[in-house]
Protein backbone atom coordinates (compact mmCIF):
# COMPACT_ATOMS: atom_id res chain seq x y z
CA UNK A 1 0.00 0.00 0.00
CA UNK A 2 0.81 3.55 -1.09
CA UNK A 3 0.51 5.99 2.21
CA UNK A 4 0.97 9.71 2.10
CA UNK A 5 0.69 10.93 5.65
CA UNK A 6 0.59 14.49 6.79
CA UNK A 7 3.76 14.96 9.91
CA UNK A 8 2.22 17.10 12.39
CA UNK A 9 5.67 16.94 14.87
CA UNK A 10 4.28 21.06 16.66
CA UNK A 11 6.51 21.73 20.06
CA UNK A 12 8.01 20.54 22.65
CA UNK A 13 8.82 16.85 22.80
CA UNK A 14 6.03 16.34 19.49
CA UNK A 15 9.41 16.55 17.10
CA UNK A 16 11.78 13.84 19.37
CA UNK A 17 8.07 10.88 19.58
CA UNK A 18 7.29 11.95 16.61
CA UNK A 19 10.57 10.97 15.21
CA UNK A 20 10.49 7.53 16.66
CA UNK A 21 6.80 6.55 15.93
CA UNK A 22 8.32 7.64 11.97
CA UNK A 23 11.31 5.36 12.23
CA UNK A 24 9.25 2.44 13.74
CA UNK A 25 6.15 2.97 10.73
CA UNK A 26 9.01 3.10 8.61
CA UNK A 27 10.05 -0.33 9.66
CA UNK A 28 6.83 -1.88 9.91
CA UNK A 29 6.33 -0.64 5.68
CA UNK A 30 9.81 -2.31 4.78
CA UNK A 31 8.68 -5.58 6.41
CA UNK A 32 5.27 -5.61 5.25
CA UNK A 33 6.04 -3.87 1.23
CA UNK A 34 4.33 -0.75 2.15
CA UNK A 35 5.22 3.08 0.62
CA UNK A 36 4.86 5.60 2.90
CA UNK A 37 5.39 8.99 1.76
CA UNK A 38 5.73 11.66 4.92
CA UNK A 39 5.18 14.91 4.20
CA UNK A 40 6.24 17.54 7.20
CA UNK A 41 3.84 20.99 8.33
CA UNK A 42 3.84 23.48 10.75
CA UNK A 43 1.13 23.62 13.55
CA UNK A 44 1.22 25.17 17.43
CA UNK A 45 3.90 26.97 18.76
CA UNK A 46 5.97 26.23 16.10
CA UNK A 47 3.59 27.93 13.45
CA UNK A 48 2.93 31.00 15.08
CA UNK A 49 6.92 31.93 15.44
CA UNK A 50 7.50 31.13 11.84
CA UNK A 51 4.39 32.68 10.07
CA UNK A 52 1.89 34.40 13.06
CA UNK A 53 -0.39 31.34 12.68
CA UNK A 54 -0.90 28.23 15.04
CA UNK A 55 -2.72 26.10 11.97
CA UNK A 56 -1.57 27.60 8.26
CA UNK A 57 -3.74 27.41 5.51
CA UNK A 58 -0.47 25.42 4.04
CA UNK A 59 -0.68 23.23 6.85
CA UNK A 60 -4.40 22.61 6.56
CA UNK A 61 -3.52 22.01 2.45
CA UNK A 62 -1.28 18.83 3.56
CA UNK A 63 -3.40 17.89 5.86
CA UNK A 64 -6.94 17.74 4.22
CA UNK A 65 -4.91 16.00 0.90
CA UNK A 66 -3.43 13.34 3.44
CA UNK A 67 -4.50 9.67 3.77
CA UNK A 68 -3.79 10.26 7.67
CA UNK A 69 -2.10 13.32 9.78
CA UNK A 70 0.35 11.73 12.52
CA UNK A 71 0.78 14.54 15.20
CA UNK A 72 2.72 15.05 18.21
CA UNK A 73 2.01 17.83 20.88
CA UNK A 74 1.30 21.45 20.86
CA UNK A 75 1.88 24.12 23.69
CA UNK A 76 4.74 26.63 25.12
CA UNK A 77 4.89 28.05 28.53
CA UNK A 78 5.54 31.31 26.68
CA UNK A 79 1.57 31.40 25.91
CA UNK A 80 0.43 29.47 28.71
CA UNK A 81 1.82 32.04 31.38
CA UNK A 82 0.24 34.66 29.09
CA UNK A 83 -3.82 34.73 29.37
CA UNK A 84 -3.78 37.84 27.10
CA UNK A 85 -1.97 36.20 24.48
CA UNK A 86 -4.13 37.24 21.28
CA UNK A 87 -2.64 33.77 19.36
CA UNK A 88 -1.86 30.73 21.02
CA UNK A 89 -1.00 27.13 20.05
CA UNK A 90 -4.24 25.34 21.10
CA UNK A 91 -6.37 27.86 18.75
CA UNK A 92 -4.44 25.89 16.03
CA UNK A 93 -5.93 22.79 17.12
CA UNK A 94 -9.20 23.58 17.83
CA UNK A 95 -9.13 24.94 14.23
CA UNK A 96 -7.73 21.92 12.68
CA UNK A 97 -10.54 19.90 14.79
CA UNK A 98 -12.97 22.14 12.97
CA UNK A 99 -11.22 22.71 9.60
CA UNK A 100 -11.00 18.88 8.96
CA UNK A 101 -14.00 17.69 10.41
CA UNK A 102 -12.65 15.58 13.00
CA UNK A 103 -15.52 15.20 15.11
CA UNK A 104 -15.25 11.53 16.95
CA UNK A 105 -12.20 11.57 19.65
CA UNK A 106 -11.15 7.74 19.90
CA UNK A 107 -9.19 7.06 23.17
CA UNK A 108 -8.85 3.57 24.19
CA UNK A 109 -7.49 3.07 28.11
CA UNK A 110 -5.74 -0.29 28.74
CA UNK A 111 -3.09 -1.88 30.80
CA UNK A 112 0.24 -3.51 29.89
CA UNK A 113 0.48 -6.85 31.87
CA UNK A 114 4.19 -5.74 32.88
CA UNK A 115 3.12 -2.54 34.35
CA UNK A 116 0.50 -3.27 36.31
CA UNK A 117 2.02 -2.46 39.95
CA UNK A 118 3.40 0.42 38.21
CA UNK A 119 -0.33 2.01 38.36
CA UNK A 120 -1.44 4.76 41.15
CA UNK A 121 -4.60 2.12 41.31
CA UNK A 122 -4.48 -0.83 42.94
CA UNK A 123 -4.05 -4.22 40.95
CA UNK A 124 -6.61 -5.47 41.74
CA UNK A 125 -8.86 -2.71 40.76
CA UNK A 126 -7.26 -2.39 37.23
CA UNK A 127 -6.71 -5.59 35.63
CA UNK A 128 -8.62 -6.75 32.75
CA UNK A 129 -9.03 -2.95 32.17
CA UNK A 130 -9.85 -2.12 28.18
CA UNK A 131 -12.41 0.80 27.78
CA UNK A 132 -12.68 3.56 25.34
CA UNK A 133 -13.91 7.05 25.10
CA UNK A 134 -15.51 8.31 22.15
CA UNK A 135 -15.43 12.04 22.64
CA UNK A 136 -17.92 14.47 20.81
CA UNK A 137 -14.60 16.99 19.27
CA UNK A 138 -15.98 20.06 17.25
CA UNK A 139 -19.04 21.07 19.30
CA UNK A 140 -19.93 22.19 22.83
CA UNK A 141 -18.50 24.64 24.95
CA UNK A 142 -15.29 24.93 23.46
CA UNK A 143 -16.52 26.01 20.31
CA UNK A 144 -19.38 27.57 21.57
CA UNK A 145 -20.06 31.31 21.79
CA UNK A 146 -17.23 33.24 24.40
CA UNK A 147 -16.54 36.56 25.52
CA UNK A 148 -16.89 39.78 28.09
CA UNK A 149 -19.16 42.00 29.30
CA UNK A 150 -19.34 44.34 32.39
CA UNK A 151 -16.29 45.76 31.42
CA UNK A 152 -14.59 42.46 31.56
CA UNK A 153 -16.13 41.66 35.16
CA UNK A 154 -18.15 38.90 34.08
CA UNK A 155 -16.59 36.01 31.46
CA UNK A 156 -19.26 33.27 29.63
CA UNK A 157 -18.79 30.65 27.81
CA UNK A 158 -21.98 28.94 26.04
CA UNK A 159 -22.31 25.24 25.61
CA UNK A 160 -24.48 24.51 22.35
CA UNK A 161 -25.33 21.21 20.58
CA UNK A 162 -27.29 20.12 17.70
CA UNK A 163 -29.33 16.90 17.60
CA UNK A 164 -27.22 15.61 14.19
CA UNK A 165 -23.86 16.07 16.12
CA UNK A 166 -24.74 13.80 18.77
CA UNK A 167 -26.04 11.25 16.44
CA UNK A 168 -23.13 11.01 14.50
CA UNK A 169 -20.89 10.65 17.27
CA UNK A 170 -23.42 8.09 19.08
CA UNK A 171 -23.74 6.51 15.75
CA UNK A 172 -19.95 5.50 15.92
CA UNK A 173 -20.48 4.30 19.79
CA UNK A 174 -23.00 2.12 18.72
CA UNK A 175 -21.12 0.59 15.96
CA UNK A 176 -18.11 0.13 18.34
CA UNK A 177 -19.78 -1.22 21.17
CA UNK A 178 -20.77 -3.86 18.58
CA UNK A 179 -17.70 -5.09 17.74
CA UNK A 180 -16.57 -5.54 21.45
CA UNK A 181 -18.77 -6.56 23.99
CA UNK A 182 -22.05 -4.65 23.22
CA UNK A 183 -22.26 -2.51 26.17
CA UNK A 184 -22.60 1.45 25.65
CA UNK A 185 -22.27 3.87 28.59
CA UNK A 186 -23.76 7.75 27.83
CA UNK A 187 -22.26 10.16 30.16
CA UNK A 188 -23.75 13.36 30.74
CA UNK A 189 -25.22 15.70 33.40
CA UNK A 190 -28.76 15.31 32.47
CA UNK A 191 -30.10 16.62 36.00
CA UNK A 192 -28.75 19.85 35.49
CA UNK A 193 -27.67 20.80 31.30
CA UNK A 194 -30.27 21.23 28.92
CA UNK A 195 -27.88 20.01 26.37
CA UNK A 196 -27.03 16.96 28.37
CA UNK A 197 -31.26 16.23 28.25
CA UNK A 198 -30.89 16.56 24.45
CA UNK A 199 -27.96 13.89 24.59
CA UNK A 200 -29.63 11.06 25.86
CA UNK A 201 -32.88 11.77 24.42
CA UNK A 202 -31.54 11.29 21.40
CA UNK A 203 -29.26 8.87 21.97
CA UNK A 204 -31.88 6.51 23.89
CA UNK A 205 -34.04 7.26 20.77
CA UNK A 206 -31.32 5.49 18.89
CA UNK A 207 -31.63 2.42 20.96
CA UNK A 208 -34.12 -0.06 18.71
CA UNK A 209 -31.76 0.62 16.01
CA UNK A 210 -29.25 -1.59 17.94
CA UNK A 211 -31.26 -3.91 20.34
CA UNK A 212 -28.09 -5.96 20.66
CA UNK A 213 -26.20 -3.23 22.70
CA UNK A 214 -27.10 -2.94 26.15
CA UNK A 215 -27.09 1.06 27.05
CA UNK A 216 -26.45 3.10 30.30
CA UNK A 217 -26.78 5.94 31.12
CA UNK A 218 -24.62 7.89 33.97
CA UNK A 219 -23.64 11.04 35.18
CA UNK A 220 -20.29 12.91 34.78
CA UNK A 221 -19.50 12.83 38.54
CA UNK A 222 -20.77 9.28 38.74
CA UNK A 223 -18.13 8.16 36.08
CA UNK A 224 -15.46 9.99 37.70
CA UNK A 225 -15.73 8.00 40.47
CA UNK A 226 -16.11 4.95 39.28
CA UNK A 227 -12.99 5.39 36.68
CA UNK A 228 -11.01 5.12 39.66
CA UNK A 229 -12.67 2.77 41.74
CA UNK A 230 -13.94 0.38 39.22
CA UNK A 231 -12.49 1.18 35.57
CA UNK A 232 -12.75 -2.47 34.13
CA UNK A 233 -16.51 -2.38 34.62
CA UNK A 234 -16.85 -0.03 31.47
CA UNK A 235 -16.50 -0.76 27.51
CA UNK A 236 -17.31 2.17 25.38
CA UNK A 237 -18.47 5.60 26.90
CA UNK A 238 -19.69 8.13 24.64
CA UNK A 239 -19.50 11.88 26.02
CA UNK A 240 -19.81 15.71 25.30
CA UNK A 241 -16.59 17.65 24.31
CA UNK A 242 -15.52 18.64 28.07
CA UNK A 243 -16.68 16.12 29.56
CA UNK A 244 -14.95 13.87 27.22
CA UNK A 245 -11.35 15.88 27.74
CA UNK A 246 -11.43 15.40 31.73
CA UNK A 247 -12.64 12.25 32.16
CA UNK A 248 -10.07 10.68 28.99
CA UNK A 249 -7.20 12.27 30.99
CA UNK A 250 -8.35 10.60 34.19
CA UNK A 251 -8.12 7.39 32.93
CA UNK A 252 -5.29 7.57 30.96
CA UNK A 253 -3.15 7.41 34.06
CA UNK A 254 -4.80 3.81 35.01
CA UNK A 255 -1.44 2.03 32.55
CA UNK A 256 1.04 3.95 34.54
CA UNK A 257 1.89 6.46 32.38
CA UNK A 258 0.56 9.44 30.05
CA UNK A 259 3.01 8.50 27.75
CA UNK A 260 1.39 4.89 27.02
CA UNK A 261 -1.84 5.94 25.41
CA UNK A 262 -2.45 6.83 21.66
CA UNK A 263 -5.71 7.93 20.26
CA UNK A 264 -7.77 9.39 17.00
CA UNK A 265 -9.93 11.67 15.94
CA UNK A 266 -12.13 10.47 13.41
CA UNK A 267 -13.50 12.57 10.33
CA UNK A 268 -15.48 11.87 7.60
CA UNK A 269 -12.51 12.33 4.96
CA UNK A 270 -9.32 11.74 6.85
CA UNK A 271 -8.40 11.30 10.95
CA UNK A 272 -5.44 12.21 12.91
CA UNK A 273 -3.33 9.72 15.53
CA UNK A 274 -1.67 11.05 18.03
CA UNK A 275 -0.67 10.54 21.74
CA UNK A 276 -2.95 12.08 24.55
CA UNK A 277 0.01 13.50 26.17
CA UNK A 278 0.96 16.92 26.26
CA UNK A 279 4.27 18.82 24.65
CA UNK A 280 6.00 18.73 28.13
CA UNK A 281 8.37 21.42 27.23
CA UNK A 282 10.39 20.74 30.32
CA UNK A 283 11.61 17.83 28.84
CA UNK A 284 12.00 18.93 25.46
CA UNK A 285 15.80 18.18 24.26
CA UNK A 286 16.82 15.85 27.13
CA UNK A 287 15.93 12.46 25.50
CA UNK A 288 13.67 11.52 28.13
CA UNK A 289 10.00 11.59 26.86
CA UNK A 290 8.40 8.38 26.03
CA UNK A 291 7.79 7.24 22.32
CA UNK A 292 4.99 4.51 22.94
CA UNK A 293 2.11 6.48 23.35
CA UNK A 294 3.06 7.51 19.64
CA UNK A 295 4.25 4.98 18.48
CA UNK A 296 0.99 3.29 19.57
CA UNK A 297 -0.85 6.13 17.68
CA UNK A 298 0.75 5.05 14.47
CA UNK A 299 -0.58 1.54 14.82
CA UNK A 300 -3.79 2.58 15.04
CA UNK A 301 -3.38 4.77 12.00
CA UNK A 302 -2.55 1.53 10.29
CA UNK A 303 -5.00 -0.43 11.40
CA UNK A 304 -7.40 2.31 10.24
CA UNK A 305 -6.14 1.25 7.01
CA UNK A 306 -7.22 -1.99 8.06
CA UNK A 307 -3.97 -3.27 8.38
CA UNK A 308 -4.42 -4.94 11.17
CA UNK A 309 -1.46 -7.55 11.10
CA UNK A 310 1.08 -4.48 10.78
CA UNK A 311 -0.52 -2.50 14.09
CA UNK A 312 -0.44 -5.95 16.32
CA UNK A 313 3.01 -6.10 14.84
CA UNK A 314 3.57 -2.53 16.74
CA UNK A 315 2.06 -3.31 19.40
CA UNK A 316 3.55 -6.71 20.49
CA UNK A 317 7.22 -4.50 20.13
CA UNK A 318 5.62 -1.97 22.56
CA UNK A 319 4.75 -4.92 24.73
CA UNK A 320 8.37 -6.60 24.95
CA UNK A 321 10.06 -3.32 25.44
CA UNK A 322 7.57 -2.99 28.05
CA UNK A 323 8.27 -6.78 29.69
CA UNK A 324 12.44 -5.98 28.61
CA UNK A 325 12.29 -3.02 30.86
CA UNK A 326 13.57 -0.45 27.36
CA UNK A 327 11.62 2.01 29.05
CA UNK A 328 12.25 6.15 29.09
CA UNK A 329 12.54 7.29 32.78
CA UNK A 330 8.76 7.50 33.84
CA UNK A 331 8.41 3.81 33.88
CA UNK A 332 12.08 2.90 35.29
CA UNK A 333 11.21 2.85 38.71
CA UNK A 334 14.69 3.06 39.99
CA UNK A 335 16.03 0.65 36.96
CA UNK A 336 17.91 1.76 33.84
CA UNK A 337 16.39 4.36 32.07
CA UNK A 338 16.55 4.77 28.29
CA UNK A 339 16.51 7.31 26.01
CA UNK A 340 13.87 8.30 23.90
CA UNK A 341 15.98 8.14 20.76
CA UNK A 342 17.07 4.38 21.96
CA UNK A 343 13.59 3.22 22.78
CA UNK A 344 12.77 4.03 19.01
CA UNK A 345 15.87 2.02 17.41
CA UNK A 346 14.99 -0.70 20.22
CA UNK A 347 11.26 -0.69 18.70
CA UNK A 348 12.30 -0.66 15.10
CA UNK A 349 14.69 -2.92 15.18
CA UNK A 350 12.27 -5.80 16.84
CA UNK A 351 10.19 -5.30 14.53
Amino acid sequence: MKLNIALLAGDGIGPEVIDQAVKVSDAIAQKFGHEITWKPALTGAAAIDAVGEPYPDATHEICKNADAVLFGAIGHPKYDNDPSAPVRPEQGLLKMRKALGLFANVRPTFTFPSLLDKSPLKRERIEGTDLVFLRELTGGIYFGEKGRRDGGETAFDNCVYTRHEVQRLAKKGFELAMTRSKRLCCVDKANVLETSRLWRETVQAMEKDYPEVTVSYEFVDAVAMRLVQWPNSYDVLITENLFGDILTDEASVISGSMGLMPSASMGAEVSLFEPIHGSYPQATGLNIANPMATVLSAAMMFESFGLMEEGSAMRDAVNKALEAGIVTEDLADGGKAYGTKEVGDWLAANI
